[in-house]
């Protein structure tokens, strides 16, 4: 891919010319490498339009609704490969992890394309009948984060189409090209105006929230950017999907067989270079084990290959972005500054690109900044704790709600301080372990607001309606 190579934006189901384009910077080289639409606020109202005339059709006809899900998601497996070299070059991934990102986007895809809903007639008798209907809202604006640019955008898509609606997406600027080619990519399976991508910088987020046409709001980011969301959003009472930010705790509780945990905590830290927001953000260890696991830890961190997301056996690639990487630093300075330990790494890679070396620290606690607010990155901190209602406490602490996890040779025991943690998810001896399509995922707190996966993330694209009516029949 060339400097010069334009991935169009897609509305109504052909390119949408825009006068101007942004350069997309891969971060491995921190260099523009590809050219993306900018799409101007001006342009959406031809966007929604053709989104809205879609909508007419495309909610009346459930059928053709799977069956089209179905379809999309059999085109995306087709052109994976493509797909995941596209993917790992503007976000930095390796090759591997675009390729696990892209495959697991398509269960979504299938999971709501089969997803059957029951008929909820909750009156039928001599006095009358009644039944509950989910209708599609209608039109819908979703905005994408640049970590997980695929995923997080068919969390969206996958439901919002299924329930009847059509929708806008827009991506990160740091990472538009993907959606942008999946948009050009669906056009002929999903009908025209279904499906529509525009990219572009501010203010175009903040127009797809304040536009008149979309009933709904899905946005995926940062809480400070999701606060201004739901303002925008309340201006015409739209409905709003708001998955945020976390800070998410693991609890490692006395008695732990280290050893046996050790790789999969530290991969439910570091895995996308610590970019997820359900990562684990803050280990606190029993103070039997704190030492132990620190230095089995960092004797993983330093065992892993940092480089370019196509190199032969790179397991981590850069930040995805110059802000984000200036944030890892400042975090671990300041950690520095309050006296933590680097017991490895500590500060960017002497190397072209937004490469951060990955690090564990020791010797702080709670009140400092990499504990109390999310890094974002593969920077770890190891806090000690005295007993379970120590650990609570510390793990309680604090605006986010995301996701934790509870890791004990004692499953019962850890069941029952799981249900003590303030999160939308907690996971026993693994991290994340409940992110599946079929299970809600939602956060406490400054975590968000409304539910993605599941049945629930169906009916956040849905608004209910009743109809009743005499009795059909009477009943001796």
């Amino acid at each position: 891919m060339s400097a010069a190579t334009l991935y169009p934006a897609t509305s109504n189901g052909v390119d949408l010319d825009t006068e101007e384009t942004f350069g997309v910077i891969n971060p491995a080289t921190g260099e523009v490498f590809a050219q993306a639409p900018s799409v101007t606020p001006g342009q959406l109202d031809v966007v929604f339009a053709s989104a809205n005339l879609a909508f007419q059709t495309w909610k009346r006809d459930e059928s053709f609704r799977q069956n089209a899900l179905l379809a999309a998601a059999d085109v995306i497996e087709s052109s994976l490969e493509d797909l995941s070299r596209i993917l790992t070059a503007e976000q930095g991934k390796p090759l591997a992890d675009a390729k696990a990102e892209i495959a697991s986007s398509l269960r979504w895809l299938r999971y709501y394309a089969t997803l059957q809903l029951p008929r909820e007639i909750v009156q039928d008798d001599n006095k009358g009948f009644a039944e509950v209907f989910r209708r599609p809202l209608g039109v819908v604006s979703a905005i994408t984060p640049w970590n997980f640019p695929v995923t997080l955008a068919i969390w969206k898509i996958a439901p919002a189409l299924r329930a009847g609606n059509t929708i806008v997406v827009k991506p990160s600027p740091f990472t538009p090209l993907t959606t942008l080619a999946l948009g050009k990519l669906l056009r002929g399976i999903l009908p025209d105006g279904v499906f529509n991508v525009v990219s572009g910088p501010d203010p175009l987020g903040s127009a797809l929230t304040s536009h008149p046409i979309p009933r709904k709001i899905s946005f995926t980011g940062s809480t400070g950017t999701g606060k201004k969301v739901a303002l925008a959003a309340a201006e015409d009472l739209k409905r709003v999907t708001l998955e945020l930010g976390g800070n998410d705790p693991a609890v490692v509780l006395e008695g732990t067989n280290v050893s046996k945990i050790a790789e999969s905590l530290f991969w439910g830290a570091f895995r996308n270079n610590g970019q997820i927001c359900a990562a684990v953000k803050r280990i606190y260890a029993h103070e039997s084990i704190h030492d132990e696991l620190v230095e089995t830890l960092a004797a993983i961190a330093k065992s892993v290959k940092v480089g370019e997301g196509t190199v032969e056996g790179v397991r981590l690639g850069p930040i995805n972005n110059k802000p984000q990487l200036e944030r890892v630093v400042d975090l671990v300075d300041d950690a520095i500054a309050h006296g933590a330990r680097v017991v490895t790494g500590g500060k960017r890679m002497d190397r072209p690109g937004y490469f951060f070396e990955p690090t564990i620290l020791d010797g702080i606690s709670d009140g400092v900044r990499i504990v109390d607010e999310e890094q974002f990155g593969p920077a770890l901190p190891v806090i000690p704790f005295r007993d379970d209602a120590d650990a609570i406490a510390r793990a309680n602490h604090g605006h986010y709600g995301l996701t934790a996890s509870v890791w004990s040779d004692d499953p019962e025991r850890a069941m029952r301080l799981a249900s003590e943690i303030d999160s939308g998810q907690v996971s026993i001896n693994i991290h994340g372990g409940a992110v599946a399509p079929n299970l809600p995922f939602s956060g406490h707190k400054w975590s968000g607001m409304g539910v993605e996966s599941g049945p629930w993330g169906l009916y956040g694209f849905t608004e209910l309606q009743v109809i009743s009516s005499p009795p059909r029949k009477l009943k001796s």
